[in-house]
């Protein structure tokens, strides 16, 4: 059974920097495309960061140079660090998978941040 869970959401200042994490189990996420998604009440869900199996990661433009995303396949984790955090950047954060064609979601994890 697939399952992400996301942890490392909470307040954070303005300028500050978080480090978000999606641990992963039923399958292995280094041979997935494994992503970080944001969204806002009333919002469309949105692309923060994705990164391939290959290791090819791309970025939602608002966030580029600033949130870097990245993978430990010994714990079989993928993270998020968020650095030169934003108001804008308030949001609940969602762990993302594509696993044999299908498409799977951590509950998400809350980020407020503090201007």
């Amino acid at each position: 059974q697939v399952r992400l869970v996301e942890a490392g959401g909470g307040l954070v200042q303005a300028g500050g920097s978080l480090k978000l994490s999606c641990t992963a189990s039923g399958f292995i996420v280094v041979v997935n495309t494994m992503s970080w998604y944001r969204q806002v009440s009333g919002k469309q869900r949105e692309l923060v960061a994705g990164l391939t199996s290959n290791g090819v990661a791309n970025y939602g433009d608002s966030v580029k140079g600033r949130f870097t995303i990245s993978r430990d396949n010994a714990k079989n984790a993928v993270y998020l660090q968020m650095n030169a955090v934003e108001p804008e950047d308030q949001a609940v954060y969602y762990c993302h998978a594509r696993h044999f064609g299908g498409d799977y979601w951590g509950k998400g994890t809350l980020v407020t941040v503090s201007s």
